[in-house]
């Protein structure tokens, strides 16, 4: 944790739009800049920054109240900037229930994003195929996802102007997967949709949870995403996932899984990450 004073999240410690406030009206105060869309850069995806112009970049340390990222290859920033001409938001590092955080600070850059005024989200994230026909580098829109973190970032907030039994039949929104799946042809980059799982963590899967996870309908699984969806679309967010496949799940191959491979094979795929979102922008903004 910074030298910053620890969020006030509200009401039993479960709400963070109180602290995700505060944060937004500073950045305010040190940008002019108001973004429409944000990215969540998950772990190796940094290298999308490379492609903003005019960069503005905040430290999570920077802002009192604002927790700070813990993990290797997530930064810890909020870049402002500029891609394809229109005014974007990277959330550069999230948090993660398995580094023993409080529920309410897994959702703060999302929440600090929707203070913002941003109305669509892209959440990214580096996951493990479940399914034998993934390699490593491909890409998968997320047609839908399995939470197995057994909570939810809901439970607690108080009943107010926003009801927390939100509707998830339609989690990512359709058209702006359509949006993501135009700039990776565009782009000539392979993708499907798949269903993603997001797990606690920190340990990797054994063979047998993969085999019973794919039974169960997951297509990749990871370690994040999910608890932020279901945050975003209380917030009222349109939101879309898209999953870069570094390894294949347990079982399915005679490698030993680690963490530092994982970030190899997406700094492999910085270049083209970075083009692919570069590309997705206006489509995504005319979604």
């Amino acid at each position: 944790m910074n030298g910053a004073k620890r969020p006030v999240y509200g009401p039993a410690d479960r709400d963070p739009r109180p602290a995700a406030q505060a944060v937004a009206d500073e950045l305010a105060k040190r940008t002019a800049r108001r973004p429409a869309i944000a990215f969540v850069l998950g772990s190796g995806w940094n290298g999308v920054a490379d492609a903003l112009e005019g960069r503005e970049a905040f430290a999570y340390s920077s802002l009192a109240g604002m927790p700070v990222c813990g993990v290797a290859g997530h930064a810890g920033n909020f870049v402002f900037g500029k891609l394809a001409g229109a005014d974007v938001l990277l959330l550069q590092g999230r948090f993660h229930l398995y580094e023993g955080r409080p529920m309410a600070e897994v959702p703060m850059p999302v929440a600090v994003a929707a203070a913002l005024g941003v109305s669509r989200l892209v959440l990214t994230n580096a996951a493990g195929g479940a399914d034998p026909a993934f390699r490593a580098g491909d890409l998968m829109l997320l047609s839908d996802h399995i939470n197995m973190t057994g909570q939810n970032p809901l439970v607690g907030i108080p009943a107010g102007e926003r009801p927390v039994f939100v509707d998830m039949s339609r989690a990512y929104d359709e058209g702006l997967r359509a949006a993501l799946a135009d700039a990776c042809r565009a782009c000539g980059i392979a993708c499907r949709a798949g269903v993603y799982m997001q797990l606690l963590g920190p340990s990797y899967e054994t063979p047998a949870e993969v085999r019973a996870f794919r039974a169960l309908g997951a297509d990749a699984v990871g370690m994040s995403t999910a608890v932020e969806a279901i945050y975003a679309r209380y917030m009222g967010l349109r939101v879309a996932g898209i999953s870069c496949i570094t390894n294949a799940a347990a079982g399915l191959s005679a490698e030993t899984l680690r963490h530092e491979d994982v970030l190899a094979v997406l700094e492999e795929r910085r270049r083209s990450l970075g083009s692919l979102l570069l590309c997705a922008v206006p489509k995504l903004l005319q979604a």
